[in-house]
């Protein structure tokens, strides 16, 4: 075994050092929740009040403890009471402009699709971060989908207007991708080939029909249609295709809508042999899947990944093991950084911590043993953490890692 990597070099200062490029987030709370909403902020599970377990006695709960306690002015592993009145003291606006700008975030790509809770706005979660922070949109396409259910729909037009509605979304200024949520809705076991239009008609015929019960005029919100007909996902998809823009596709870890076999991103290996040559596929987060995502990121040139959601959940402790799988066979091109952040603007400092430690020490090593020059490891530290992002999204104002001035294999292909 190499000798571990120390707490600090020529890697973990370039990476300490790096304006990183969050390429999959959500905004942060506007308001100060409760202790009990704070704890299921922090899970990815239901909270269980009277159980006798807290969403702190876990690993993202300690994690919290240890590494974030110290912006809010508080020792290392504080109990989890005094933390949370430290947190309520300072104020929702102090809290997330704190733990916003210690991540050290240059860009931030937003799904704004998910809001249970009231949340910043991508220019409101820039400001936080302060400085030059830039933060671009990302379209979720079921959300698209839904609010043209709700509008009302005939099953034969739903095809169309879904398209327009779609295409109008992703036309709106700052918006670089869009995302769905089939592995939550469907997974991603699905026939592979586009669906005919008949085929569409009938499957919104059987989707819409479950929303005529109520009107949209008395219809809540969180009653409103919700998008899970394996054919409508199938043309979800196949939509994204031609849009034109980088899709982005939860993977692996979530809640418990999630069926976890079924979202082994493999599932997916016709589709992406039937769309190579089209759009960018970022499978996102991955975990425990992040090997089986590395697979396809290496034989298919359009499959980028990330591990991000899983960083925080895992802590700095185990952060580098995550990485380290993710980047067994990857070409270097490939793999992306995000915080998947949401809710608690704790995971963006987490997230970007865990992320900066678990690489550097895992890229320092390398170059200890001389399995790495320390030129190729800058290299890859800069292209994982900020230009791979720039690239496969075509931001504007890329700054160049070190080494960059070496052709890219394939140059503009990503863009399809």
């Amino acid at each position: 075994m190499s000798n571990p990597s120390p707490v600090s070099g020529p890697v973990h200062e370039a990476l300490a050092g790096l304006a990183l490029v969050d390429h999959h987030c959500h905004g942060v709370v506007t308001a100060d929740p409760s202790p009990e909403r704070f704890e299921a902020l922090i899970t990815e599970s239901e909270a269980w009040p009277g159980s006798g377990i807290t969403s702190f006695d876990s690993p993202v709960g300690v994690a919290i403890r240890r590494y974030c306690a110290p912006v809010l002015g508080l020792p290392r592993h504080t109990p989890a009471a005094e933390y949370l009145a430290r947190r309520a003291e300072l104020g929702w606006r102090e809290v997330n402009r704190r733990f916003v700008s210690a991540a050290g975030t240059g860009v931030f790509c937003v799904d704004t699709g998910y809001t249970p809770d009231r949340l910043t706005t991508p220019a409101e979660l820039a400001d936080c971060a302060g400085g030059a922070a830039t933060a671009y949109g990302v379209v979720r396409l079921e959300s698209v989908a839904e609010a043209v259910a709700d509008e009302g729909v005939e099953p034969g037009e739903y095809a169309a207007v879904f398209r327009a509605a779609a295409q109008a979304a992703v036309e709106r200024p700052g918006t670089v991708a869009v995302k769905s949520v089939a592995a939550y809705r469907t997974g991603f076991d699905l026939d592979p080939g586009r669906p005919s239009d008949s085929d569409v008609t009938e499957a919104a015929r059987r989707w819409l029909r479950t929303g005529e019960a109520t009107t949209k005029t008395h219809r809540p919100k969180e009653d409103a249609p919700r998008l899970d007909d394996p054919v409508l996902m199938r043309h979800l998809l196949w939509t994204a295709v031609d849009l034109g823009l980088p899709l982005q596709l939860h993977t692996g870890f979530g809640d418990n809508d999630i069926r976890m076999h079924r979202v082994d991103p493999t599932h997916l290996t016709d589709w992406l042999h039937l769309t190579s040559g089209t759009i960018p596929v970022l499978l996102l987060h991955c975990w425990p899947y992040q090997r089986q995502a590395a697979y396809l990121a290496t034989v298919f040139e359009q499959v980028y990944l990330d591990v991000g959601l899983t960083l925080h959940y895992v802590g700095p402790a185990r952060a580098r093991a995550i990485l380290e799988e993710a980047l067994e066979i990857t070409p270097f091109r490939k793999l992306l950084y995000s915080s998947d952040a949401y809710g608690v603007a704790e995971f963006y400092q987490l997230g970007a911590l865990a992320f900066r430690q678990g690489l550097a020490g895992l890229l320092q090593d390398r170059v200890n043993t001389d399995d790495l020059s320390l030129a190729d490891a800058l290299r890859i530290a800069a292209w994982t953490g900020r230009d791979n992002a720039f690239r496969v999204y075509g931001l504007p104002g890329r700054d160049p890692a070190p080494g960059n001035d070496r052709p890219d294999p394939a140059p503009d292909s990503d863009r399809g």
